[in-house]
């Protein structure tokens, strides 16, 4: 517990002196509050500056301390063990260690360069103020444009786009519009983390639908509509496709069967996150947006990005499209947590969506391509090390690794860390226990050093 009383004037010494003297005295002679103890401030003359006081908690009393309680709500909320484990190779990195890291979602390769020259620019030309809490009106409506000429999808750029501080507080934002307390959120598994947390922050509780390995971790239709004629609360089914941490992709007819059993279901909304939608690998390259399904725009909240399509993760700049009422709901929400998305990005966003071609994009998605199929290869050539369906999207594979160490994926990864400097994520953090994620999206040179450190690894537990 610190305290400080800081003078505003050269002039306010006396004062400063009596409040300081008032805040000892009260903390002194109340037994509940512990001792402190103050720097002594020397008399303020005219040319001298006061300086602020002091005050610690004093060492040896520190036992009588009475610290204010944090909110209950947080002992249900567990850290991403993607974040610990990226914040605990860049201490590593920066005691000095050589850390090959395949951990973190993030493209290894810098923002095309219109973009920078967008973001550049207009800091130059000012455009370093707030702008309308949902965005600026030029990206709205590259946004909109964008959606409607690749998606097929038609949203209204003034009343049904927002943008946001990056993907994660759109879906975040999303989830707290679309349920509440006493709702129940189904989240198909494997899962991004932060999915049952969000969750569980906006009050709704998660429940987890268990996909099966032989279908690609995809959703089952037929154990969906099980699911939801067993939960008469549930109000919202979070739909990630391609899928983080699987890599997997819903194609159209299996889209096609989910929304013919959410018919049966009109209470509940779909959070579509499709911000690795530009990385595909399937024939046609194509992932289709599930608000554009027949009687499915309605109820459909559609979320991306720029941080994976055009390596923008330091910008922080996403976006939500529905329709108006959520869209609406949403924007109040966020204006209320932080306002407008910075005005910078937001410049660099309208570049992204008007400046860069496809050949661009197209390259970075056969780069990617090349990458997962090198990752593949060499996880076939591991004994005990299993994907049973190549992974169509994203830059993610999540083997299955659970003949090694009982199936303890967590402490698999933290020896290899510990013993080979490389860091990988448990899949029983995305509620895949005996898996480990990797993420590919890395130079092919690290990616060599990887999965020679992995094979030397599990070939010295076999």
């Amino acid at each position: 517990m610190k305290k400080s009383a800081t003078s505003k004037s050269s002039g306010s010494n006396t004062r400063v002196s009596f409040l300081a003297t008032c805040i000892i005295l009260a903390h002194t002679k109340t037994q509940s509050c512990s001792a402190f103890t103050s720097i002594p401030i020397e008399p303020a003359t005219s040319t001298t500056r006061q300086s602020p006081i002091l005050l610690r908690e004093s060492a040896s009393t520190s036992r009588d301390v009475i610290e204010p309680p944090l909110n209950p709500l947080l002992s249900q909320i567990k850290p991403s063990k993607t974040v610990e484990v990226f914040s605990l190779v860049k201490q590593m990195e920066a005691d000095g260690e050589a850390v090959t890291s395949l951990c973190v979602g993030e493209p290894d390769f810098a923002p095309p360069q219109s973009v920078l020259d967008a973001a550049s620019l207009a800091m130059q030309n000012g455009q370093t103020r707030y702008t309308a809490v949902t965005g600026t009106a030029e990206l709205r409506a590259a946004i909109a444009k964008d959606l409607k000429e690749r998606k097929g999808v038609q949203y209204d750029p003034q009343t049904e786009i927002v943008v946001g501080n990056g993907a994660k507080q759109c879906v975040y934002q999303g989830l707290m519009a679309a349920c509440g307390e006493g709702d129940e959120v189904i989240i198909p598994a494997p899962y991004w983390p932060s999915y049952p947390e969000m969750a569980l922050l906006v009050g709704a509780t998660p429940i987890i639908l268990e996909t099966k390995v032989r279908d690609g971790y995809l959703i089952n239709p037929a154990d969906l509509d099980r699911c939801l004629s067993q939960r008469p609360k549930a109000k919202v089914l979070m739909l990630c496709n391609p899928s983080n941490p699987t890599g997997g992709v819903h194609s159209a007819e299996l889209l096609a069967q989910i929304a013919r059993v959410l018919r049966n279901y009109p209470r509940i909304v779909v959070l579509a996150d499709e911000i690795y939608e530009r990385l595909v690998y399937t024939a046609d390259g194509k992932c289709t947006s599930f608000a554009s399904l027949p009687d499915m725009f309605h109820r459909t909240i559609t979320l991306n990005g720029f941080s994976k399509s055009h390596a923008m993760t330091g910008f922080r700049l996403g976006y939500l499209a529905a329709p108006a009422r959520f869209a609406k709901a949403v924007a109040t929400l966020q204006g209320q947590i932080t306002s407008c998305a910075s005005s910078v990005s937001q410049a660099a966003g309208v570049a992204a969506l008007r400046d860069v071609g496809e050949e661009w994009l197209l390259g970075n998605v056969e780069i990617m391509r090349a990458k997962r199929d090198y990752v593949l290869g060499e996880l076939e050539k591991m004994e005990h090390v299993e994907v049973a369906v190549p992974p169509d999207g994203a830059f993610y594979v999540l083997p299955d690794v659970s003949k090694y160490y009982g199936g303890d994926d967590t402490q698999l990864c933290l020896d290899l860390l510990k013993e080979k400097k490389l860091a990988l994520v448990p899949g029983s953090s995305f509620g895949a226990e005996g898996t480990v994620r990797i993420s590919y999206a890395t130079s092919m040179e690290e990616l060599e050093v990887a999965m020679t450190k992995l094979r030397e690894f599990l070939e010295s537990k076999a």
